[in-house]
């Protein structure tokens, strides 16, 4: 018996298949995220650039600003409104009574109003928001009494505003001296005689901003003379 030849398949070979792998939803996804992520990225920087923008035009509008101090009023000595006296000896019985019981009980409360005046300029095109002034009032050069100040005022661009801040404190906490050099001290922070003093506010202004409160980076001390 003969072995026969193995058949040979002669026939040209099949060409595989050539399948490209697309990504599954599982790869996708990730990639979207990342798109996505970096899209708001982008945007959280252009807000931060434009935020930022608008806080240093507020800052510049309020190193702008002009502070002064226009006046003192409501100055009241151990209760003794001072607007209506001009000197010691106007003082009737009762007043005289009631500032010599306070200065004998060491407690001579004196209180006032300082007005502080603050102009945003006319060429300045950006409003500035005070919102905290952190403040000290000084008497003939002394320290004495701090306090906050933290109602908003708007400062718009060519209009004046008057920003009272009310003072209540101790007089002999800081100062010495008879009923009558005491007297007319008060009488010369009320404008009304009395040897000529220097009455100053130091004070740290703080303002609104997109990214939060930001504070002068140094005091501001504006001065007036007043009595005399």
């Amino acid at each position: 018996m003969q072995l026969g030849h193995p058949s040979v398949d002669r026939s040209p070979p099949r060409r595989k298949s050539q399948v490209r792998a697309s990504p599954s939803p599982l790869t996708r996804k990730p990639q979207m995220r990342a798109s996505r992520w970096l899209l708001t990225l982008g945007l959280v920087a252009l807000v931060g650039l434009t935020t930022g923008c608008a806080t240093l035009q507020q800052f510049a509008a309020l190193q702008d600003v002009a502070f002064s101090l226009d006046g003192v009023s409501n100055v009241r000595l151990a209760g003794i409104d001072l607007d209506r006296v001009r000197s010691y000896e106007d003082l009737g019985l009762q007043d005289a009574g009631r500032l010599a019981l306070a200065i004998s009980q060491k407690d001579l409360p004196l209180d006032l109003t300082l007005h502080v005046g603050a102009e945003n300029p006319q060429d300045n095109d950006t409003d500035a928001r005070l919102t905290r002034m952190d403040w000290t009032l000084l008497l003939e050069s002394r320290e004495t009494l701090s306090g906050i100040l933290d109602d908003e005022v708007l400062l718009r661009p060519g209009q004046p505003e008057d920003i009272p801040v009310v003072v209540s404190l101790n007089l002999l906490d800081f100062f010495e001296g008879s009923a009558q050099d005491l007297f007319e001290l008060g009488l010369a922070l009320a404008g009304q005689g009395g040897a000529a003093k220097e009455v100053a506010l130091r004070f740290s202004p703080t303002i609104h901003t997109p990214l939060g409160p930001m504070t002068y980076p140094q005091p501001i001390t504006i001065r007036r003379t007043v009595g005399g």
